[in-house]
C-alpha cells in the first residue's frame, strides 16, 4: 500500500540528509516533532524519546544550553512551531562544532504543513576559514611593523590590482579610496617615472626579467616618496602569466640618508683635493711673498723695481687668504683650540656687525642665559660667523633682519637620523637667521662646496660657506641650512659643549726683539722655504741648523753637544711628521721650544700644550717669522 505524500516526502528527506551527513529535523504546525534522524540525535545529544516527548520546546531548551551563541537561535527561531519561514544561520557549540542551519517550509501545493530544519557541520570549514583570517590579520600586521605591503595585479585584461591595507597607508589612500585597477595605479606614479616603470613590467612578463626597481609616488597630499617594488609571475602550466604578486616598501628615509652619505662623500672628496692644492701653494707663497719682502729690504724707495715687487707680495699675500679658506674647507688647517664661551664671541661680534653690515640691516643678538663653553679657534669661529652674516646682507639687498641666537639644545635620535652625520646628545647651537630671498633645493644641495657661488661674476669666490663648514668639521661640529625662497635663511652651528676649565693669567706684553744668539734646528722638506728661512735670519745672530726630514733633525740633534733652544719645523713632512718630530724633541730635552709651521695637516695642536708648542701659519714672511721666534725664545 502507498505511504501518504507527506510521509513520502519526508523518507525522501530522511535519506538525502543521510547520504551527506546532514541533521534533519521536521516539525509539524502543533511544534510536534514528525522526523529527526540520527544525525540530529547525534548534534543534539539527545534521545529519540526525549524528542518524541518534549517536542520543539524541549530541544530548543537543549540545544540553547549547549550553544554558544543561543541568541542566534533564539533570534532565528522566536516561536518554534509558528508559521515558518525560510532562513539560514550559524549555531556554535561550546564543544567547539559549528553547524549551518536551513530552515524552510514543510509545503504541499498551497498548503503549509509544518518546517523542514537541516542542519550541516561546517566546523572545519570554519576553522579553516578562522585559520586563514588570522593568517592574513598576522601578516597585515607583519607589514605594518615592517612598513611593506604587498599586491596582486590579475593578468586576465581586467586590470584588476589589489592591495593590502599597509599599501594603502604608504600611498597615502584611504581605504576604498582606490579604484582597485592598473591604471588608478599609474596615475599614482610620479610623471618622470611612468615609462620606466611600464617598460620593468613589459621586461618581466616578456623575458622574466626580475621585477625590482625603485620609483617616486605622488601622494594625495602633494608630497612625493620613493618607494622599492618587487615581484614575480605566477603562471599556469602552459607559461602563461595569470598574475604579478609584488611587494612595496616606502625607501624615502633610506634615500635621504643615501643621499647624504653621498654629499658627505664627495664634500670630503673635495676636502681633500682642496688640501692638497693648498699644500702645495702654501709652500709655494711663502717662498714668493718671502723672497719678494727680503728684496724690498735691498731696494730702495727710487728703485725701479721696487713698485713690481711690492706687488708681487701683495698678490701671494691675496692667495694666502685663498689657501687659508681651502685648508678651512679641507680641515687640514692646524688651528689653536682653547675653551672659550660662545656666548660672549656672538655678543662680541654682534657690536660689529651691526657697523659691518651697514644701517639697513637690522642686527639682533639673543644668548643663552648660562655660559655655553666649547673648544676651537675663537678666530677662526669668528670668521665663519662674519662670512655666514655677510651672505645673509647679500641676501637681504634692500635690507631686513638679521638675528643671532644661541642655545643650549639636546639633539634627539629622530633629528639625528634626518641629519646625518650628528649624533643625538646635548650641543651649543649658534643660530644666524635673516629674512632674505632664501634658497632653492638645488642650491642648498651645494652651497658648502668650493667655489660654489650664486653671486655674479667678480662679486664672490664661493669660499666663504665651504671655510664655515670645513671649520666646524674640524673641531667637531656641524653645520645645517633650513632655507626656503621667499622666506629667509637660518644656518645652525652645532658645537660639542664641555665644562668650563679655570681662566689662566694672559701673558705680560714682551717688547720686539729681532736679534739674538740661539741655536735654532730648522727641519723643512721643501727646499724654496726652507733657503727662505735660512736667508731671513742670516743677518740675525742665530746659529741655524737645516734638516730636510725628521730623520736628519735627529740626526743632527744626536750629534750635538750644546743644547737646541728652538726647533721650527713644518707640519707634514715625508716620513716622520713635523708633529712626531715635536714630540720626541720635547720629550728629550728639556726647555726646547718648538715652532710648527703648518700649510696642511691632519693634526692640531693639544689643548695643554701651554707656550712650549706654538703655530705659524703658511705662507708667512721674514718679518713674522722673525716676531715668532723672538715671541717664543722669550717666553
Amino acid at each position: 500500500m502507498d505511504r501518504p505524500p507527506l510521509e513520502q516526502t519526508i523518507a525522501l528527506l530522511e535519506a538525502t540528509l543521510d547520504a551527506t551527513h546532514d541533521a534533519l529535523l521536521v516539525v509539524d504546525l502543533n511544534r510536534r516533532v514528525i522526523c529527526s534522524n540520527r544525525h540530529f540525535l547525534e548534534m543534539s545529544g539527545m534521545s529519540h524519546d526525549e524528542i518524541t516527548s518534549g517536542g520543539v520546546a524541549v530541544i530548543a531548551q537543549r540545544l540553547s544550553a549547549r550553544l554558544e551563541n543561543s541568541d542566534a537561535l533564539t533570534a532565528s527561531a522566536p516561536d518554534l512551531g509558528t508559521e515558518p519561514t525560510r532562513r539560514v544561520d550559524v549555531l556554535r557549540f561550546t564543544d567547539g562544532r559549528v553547524f549551518e542551519r536551513h530552515v524552510a517550509p514543510l509545503q504541499f501545493g498551497s498548503r503549509i504543513a509544518g518546517r523542514v530544519e537541516s542542519f550541516r557541520d561546517i566546523t572545519d570549514a570554519v576553522r579553516t576559514a578562522e585559520s586563514l583570517e588570522q593568517h592574513r590579520a598576522s601578516l597585515e600586521q607583519a607589514q605594518a611593523v615592517a612598513h611593506v605591503g604587498s599586491w596582486v595585479a590579475e593578468l586576465d585584461g581586467s586590470g584588476q590590482l589589489t592591495w593590502s591595507v599597509e599599501t594603502y597607508r604608504i600611498f597615502g589612500v584611504p581605504a576604498g579610496g582606490f579604484a582597485g585597477t592598473s591604471d588608478a595605479f599609474y596615475e599614482q606614479v610620479h610623471p618622470d617615472d611612468r615609462e620606466a616603470l611600464r617598460a620593468a613590467r613589459t621586461a618581466s612578463l616578456e623575458h622574466d626579467t626580475p621585477y625590482d626597481i625603485e620609483h617616486r609616488i605622488v601622494r594625495a597630499d602633494g608630497s612625493v616618496r620613493w618607494v622599492h617594488e618587487c615581484a614575480s609571475i605566477v603562471r599556469d602550466s602552459s607559461g602563461r602569466p595569470l598574475r604579478m604578486i609584488g611587494t612595496v616598501q616606502d625607501i624615502t628615509q633610506r634615500r635621504q640618508l643615501e643621499d647624504q652619505l653621498r654629499q658627505a662623500q664627495k664634500m670630503e672628496a673635495i676636502g681633500r683635493l682642496a688640501g692638497g692644492i693648498a699644500h702645495d701653494l702654501n709652500n709655494a707663497l711663502t717662498a714668493m711673498a718671502g723672497y719678494a719682502e727680503l728684496a724690498l729690504g735691498e731696494l730702495t724707495a727710487e728703485h725701479v723695481a721696487r713698485a713690481d715687487v711690492e706687488e708681487i707680495r701683495r698678490a701671494a699675500e691675496r692667495a694666502g687668504s685663498v689657501t687659508r679658506q681651502l685648508l678651512a674647507f679641507s680641515r687640514k688647517q692646524l688651528l689653536e683650540p682653547r675653551e672659550f664661551d660662545v656666548n660672549e664671541t656672538v655678543t662680541s661680534i654682534g657690536r660689529l656687525l651691526s657697523r659691518l653690515l651697514g644701517p639697513d640691516v637690522r642686527v639682533q643678538t639673543r644668548v643663552a642665559d648660562q655660559p655655553l663653553r666649547v673648544i676651537g679657534d675663537p678666530g677662526q669661529i669668528e670668521q665663519a660667523l662674519i662670512n655666514l652674516a655677510v651672505n645673509a646682507r647679500d641676501a637681504m639687498p634692500v635690507g631686513g633682519q638679521l638675528t643671532m641666537t644661541t642655545t643650549l639644545e639636546t639633539v634627539d635620535e629622530e633629528f639625528a637620523r634626518a641629519h646625518v652625520p650628528i649624533a643625538a646628545g646635548p650641543y651649543a647651537i649658534v643660530s644666524i637667521a635673516d629674512n632674505g630671498h632664501g634658497m632653492s633645493r638645488e642650491t642648498q644641495a651645494r652651497i658648502f662646496e668650493p667655489f660654489f657661488t650664486t653671486k655674479e661674476a667678480g662679486k664672490g669666490t664661493g669660499l666663504g660657506l665651504s671655510m664655515v663648514y670645513g671649520t666646524m668639521k674640524q673641531i667637531g661640529g656641524f653645520i645645517f641650512a633650513d632655507s626656503e625662497l621667499g622666506r629667509g635663511t637660518t644656518f645652525r652651528l652645532y658645537f660639542p659643549p664641555v665644562a668650563a676649565r679655570p681662566a689662566t693669567a694672559a701673558a705680560p706684553a714682551r717688547d720686539e726683539r729681532p736679534h739674538g744668539h740661539e741655536t735654532l734646528l730648522i727641519v723643512e722638506d721643501e727646499a724654496a722655504v726652507r733657503n727662505l728661512v735660512a736667508s731671513a735670519l742670516r743677518n740675525d745672530g742665530y746659529r741655524m741648523l737645516l734638516a730636510s726630514s725628521a730623520e736628519d733633525a735627529l740626526t743632527i740633534a744626536d750629534s750635538l753637544r750644546d743644547p737646541i733652544d728652538l726647533l721650527l719645523t713644518d707640519a707634514i713632512m715625508p716620513g716622520k711628521s713635523g708633529m712626531e718630530l715635536a714630540a720626541i724633541m720635547v720629550e728629550r730635552y728639556a726647555g726646547l721650544r718648538v715652532i710648527i709651521m703648518s700649510g696642511y695637516t691632519d693634526e692640531t695642536l693639544p689643548v695643554d700644550s701651554g707656550e712650549r708648542v706654538t703655530l705659524l701659519q703658511k705662507p708667512f714672511t721674514p718679518r713674522e717669522l722673525r716676531r715668532r721666534i723672538r715671541e717664543t725664545l722669550d717666553v
